[in-house]
């Protein structure tokens, strides 16, 4: 016989078949065996009719005899059992050997995905089957390199090829698209991915992802064709998307986003169909991204349609409590008014609140629009269906681990056997918000009981950390250097009850304090709360020689809470303080008089505060009454807030007053994220046979009127010195002048008012914390007696001396020597020394000066300005710009201020 014969098929020509290309990195090598003759692949072998036509009829039936398979081997197998392999495919022992049959089995084992390399070839001599198979690699890593806007952790979850699998191409090309979809769900469009491998010892790959991330495509340009009614403007207000500008800049709505396109189309007909426009509709949206994948432009094309207006509008009542003409004669629209979509809807839902009010849970209004095109009116008839008075059979709570269910429960307005009310549940849901343990937005669900006239109300609650460590540091234009430090458990032991510990350190103040609070004592409607404090105020800083006064008290402070009506609560209070007002006599105290003690001097510590040194207690009485609605606590939104309270001081103690304060405050949100506050406050206080002592009288400044300096505003005491012109002549220094000294006194009464506009930004700037603002301020501190003034206008100033024990002027003697040197210098009152030179005496010796009274005034104070609130990782941040647009003589304003690292 000749030499043997061998068809082989690889699986190049089986990547061929498959229509497969390689990415771009990733080699493939065909492995092609030929022993000592040509491979010669299906596609190339010879037609039948270029075969030598000497061969006999015979011996082409003896080669399609020599063609059936007598055994099939597998060469190259590491991990797969070479059986697991011949299962792959369709060619078995006993069967003829085709070329077709070859090619199917390639393509089977290619299906797989399992091989890197692949080939068949057949022995026809022997009938052997040989399959030579290279597998594709394990995956040692996952790499993905250049990604900075997406983290690893977001990535790697979304992709199939992991380590210890088995790689293969197919998983590749589906983990690219995932990843770009990735990117474009952030509005990168032009982002890439290019994969690599690189190859490893024992048949293992590291798989790498190089990206591109690209810049992020932002939508330049929205274009509406088709309105005539409204601008192109004011359409783009009401859509979610924002033209990328220079004004959008913290705006994260600048990108494109598919279902944000979608959102807008709906925004779009909502705004029609508040205006009237009820035959309005989007006829298309369409994206376009611009070559260079940076940009989208948007292009909406619409109809506008006629105007409608309400037509017949009535309301029919099924239920027996409700009569049909009262209520629609309560109803916001009427005849002839334009047609608002909006309006119907939260009339339905004013129906269905009054229903519920009334015990009808699951009363169904249904509205029922008649759309006239003739006369473009549209009648609208809401009907309320019959529905039975609804019970509350159980009250159920679900999820507390640590809160008591009493602490819940006893915020439910409704109890077991309770006629429903819908208005109670909402109460309800409020009043368990505002506990702080739970989630946000908590609402209690209602679900059908066992009848149709029973429903059960549950509370299922995610009970939240309600443990506070606060510990920060900051600066402030108000306080410099501050630290506060405070830990504080709002639901202690699951009870409800508050405890805190606190520690504050600033410029002018230095505190600590406990608190207790029991909001349901023996789980009746009373709250009892103590509170235990130190507080030391230094006007110097801390600093002896600067100090004018300091300011110590220890005290003790209970609090008792009943509420009166749902949204109406009575404080009452008693203080009991030990005070401690001193200054440093060694530098305001003198014995200007000559009786020999020495005294505070109202020339050097300033006026009323020598009135106001020594130790005293303080025993005050307090009521308040407060009635709230507010939204919120933390950050209100809507609603009132008013609290009304008195103090006696004088029962027991040393010092007596009568102290009044009413501070009101109201937020509404005015749409699209405006949100106005006005406060009003004013206080009073009147001394019960002594004068006011400076240290419980009112200030105003930075703190509570802004673009003013601390305790800036009111009456005042200014000693303007003198100092000599170019001419040497003596000349007041100007007033406002940080050489002068300036005495703030207080007032006995006040009033503050406050108008804030709260301006929305994108929703960027609010993840991180950003709230400006525009103000106004109008405030004043006024009513104090006139103190006695007193003027040192003589060239060498005025001079005050000191004196002995006895009252004795002191003096100082200095004794010379032969050549005229001071030998020694010493304290005597003898006015003449025994050489008959005069001594010289010994006191404080102060320049010329005048001093005036300024400032007490109830004109009003005006400021204006901008300012911004930041939840800033290192703390909250208020910066504030202000400006006075009205001011007395004497007020100190300022400009710019800032806090940092407290509360504010």
């Amino acid at each position: 016989m000749g030499s043997k014969a061998r068809t082989i098929f690889t699986g190049r020509y089986a990547a061929t078949l498959l229509g497969c290309t390689m990415l771009a990195g990733l080699p493939a090598q065909v492995l092609a065996q030929d022993e000592g003759a040509d491979a010669a692949p299906a596609s190339e072998a010879r037609p039948q009719e270029e075969q030598p036509a000497s061969v006999p009829a015979p011996a082409q039936a003896q080669q399609e005899e020599g063609e059936i398979i007598r055994t099939i081997t597998v060469s190259g197998a590491q991990r797969l059992e070479p059986d697991t392999i011949v299962s792959y495919i369709q060619l078995r022992p006993g069967m003829v050997y085709t070329a077709a049959a070859a090619d199917q089995a390639l393509i089977d084992l290619a299906n797989t995905e399992l091989f890197a390399d692949f080939s068949i070839a057949f022995n026809e001599d022997t009938g052997a089957v040989v399959i030579e198979v290279e597998e594709n690699p394990i995956i040692n890593r996952i790499i993905l390199e250049g990604n900075r806007r997406i983290d690893n952790e977001e990535i790697l979850p979304e992709i199939n090829l992991a380590p210890r699998q088995i790689f293969t191409r197919s998983r590749v090309r589906a983990d690219v698209a995932r990843i770009i979809e990735l990117y474009k769900r952030q509005g990168r469009f032009a982002a890439t991915v290019e994969p690599q491998m690189v190859m490893l010892d024992q048949n293992r790959v590291d798989v790498i992802f190089e990206i591109s991330e690209g810049p992020k495509s932002k939508v330049r340009q929205i274009n509406i064709i088709g309105n005539e009614v409204f601008s192109d403007g004011d359409l783009r207000d009401e859509m979610v998307t924002r033209e990328a500008s220079l004004f959008a800049i913290f705006s994260s709505n600048t990108s494109y986003d598919p279902d944000r396109l979608a959102f807008d189309q709906q925004k779009l007909r909502q705004f029609y169909l508040t205006e009237g426009y009820a035959d309005f509709r989007v006829v298309s949206a369409v994206a376009e991204l611009t070559p260079d994948k940076r940009d989208f432009i948007i292009t909406y094309v619409v109809e506008e349609g006629e105007r409608y207006t309400f037509g017949d509008v009535e309301v029919v009542s099924q239920l027996r409590d409700f009569s049909s003409e009262r209520l629609s004669a309560g109803l916001t629209m009427s005849e002839g008014d334009w047609y608002n979509a909006e309006l119907v809807d939260q009339t339905i839902e004013g129906l269905q609140e009054t229903a519920g009010a009334f015990g009808y849970a699951f009363a169904d209004v249904r509205p029922r629009i008649s759309r006239n095109p003739e006369d473009r009116t549209m009648d609208v008839t809401f009907t309320v269906s019959d529905a039975p008075r609804v019970y509350v059979e159980a009250i159920e709570i679900n999820g507390n681990t640590l809160t008591q269910d009493k602490v819940i429960r006893r915020e439910f307005r409704l109890a077991e056997g309770d006629a429903f009310s819908s208005l109670q549940v909402a109460r309800t849901s409020a009043r368990i918000n505002s506990l702080g343990y739970f989630q946000e937005n908590f609402e209690v669900e209602q679900v059908e009981g066992s009848s149709p006239d029973r429903i059960i109300l549950q509370a299922n609650v995610q009970e939240e950390p309600t443990g506070e460590l606060s510990l920060s540091a900051g600066f402030s234009s108000l306080e410099s250097f501050i630290f506060n430090g405070s830990i504080r458990q709002n639901n202690f032991r699951g009870r409800g009850q508050t405890i805190g510990l606190g520690v504050n350190y600033s410029r002018y103040s230095r505190s600590a304090n406990i608190s207790f609070t029991e909001p349901k004592v023996f789980d009746r409607d009373i709250a009892l709360g103590f509170d235990i404090y130190r507080q030391d105020y230094n006007n110097g800083y801390f600093d002896r020689d600067n100090a004018t006064y300091e300011q110590a008290t220890t005290g003790i402070s209970l609090r008792v809470g009943v509420p009166l009506t749902e949204y109406m609560s009575l404080l009452g209070s008693y203080t009991l303080n030990y005070q401690e007002v001193t200054v440093a006599e060694e530098q305001f105290f003198a014995d200007f008089d000559g009786d020999g003690v020495a005294q505070c001097e109202p020339l050097l510590a300033g006026r009323y505060l020598c009135d106001a040194l020594g130790d005293r207690l303080q025993s005050i009485l307090g009521l308040s009454l407060t009635y709230s609605t507010l939204d919120s606590r933390v950050r209100p939104t809507r609603g009132e807030n008013v609290v009304a309270s008195v103090q006696f001081a004088g029962a027991g103690g040393d010092t007596r007053y009568v102290r009044t304060r009413l501070n009101a405050s109201k937020y509404w949100p005015l749409g699209s994220g405006f949100i106005g506050s006005v406060r009003l406050e004013g206080g009073y206080i009147n001394g019960l046979g002594d004068d006011v002592l400076l240290t419980d009288r009112f200030f105003l400044g930075e703190g509570q009127i802004r673009g003013f300096d601390i305790r800036g505003v009111g009456p005042r005491v200014v000693r303007r010195f003198y100092e000599p012109d170019a001419d040497g002549n003596q000349v007041l220094i100007p007033l406002g002048d940080d050489r002068n000294q300036d005495d703030a006194l207080g007032g006995e009464a006040y009033y503050l008012a406050r108008a804030e506009l709260e301006i929305p930004l994108g929703s960027g700037a609010r993840e991180l914390g950003l709230r400006p603002s525009i103000f106004v301020d109008v405030g004043s501190v006024f009513n104090v007696d006139e103190p006695t003034l007193t003027q040192s206008p003589l060239p060498d100033g005025l001079f005050i001396p000191q004196r002995d024990g006895d009252g004795n002027p002191l003096y100082a003697q200095t004794v010379l020597g032969n050549n005229g040197q001071i030998i020694s210098t010493q304290i005597v009152t003898n006015p003449v020394g025994p050489d008959g030179r005069l001594n010289q005496p010994v006191g404080r010796q102060l320049p010329p000066f005048v001093e005036e009274f300024l400032g007490d005034t109830p004109s009003p104070r005006v400021t204006a300005g901008v300012g911004v609130n930041w939840n800033s990782p290192f703390g909250p941040f208020r910066i504030d710009v202000a400006y006075d647009v009205l001011s007395e003589r004497g007020d100190e304003t300022k400009t710019f201020s800032f806090n940092v690292g407290t509360q504010f």
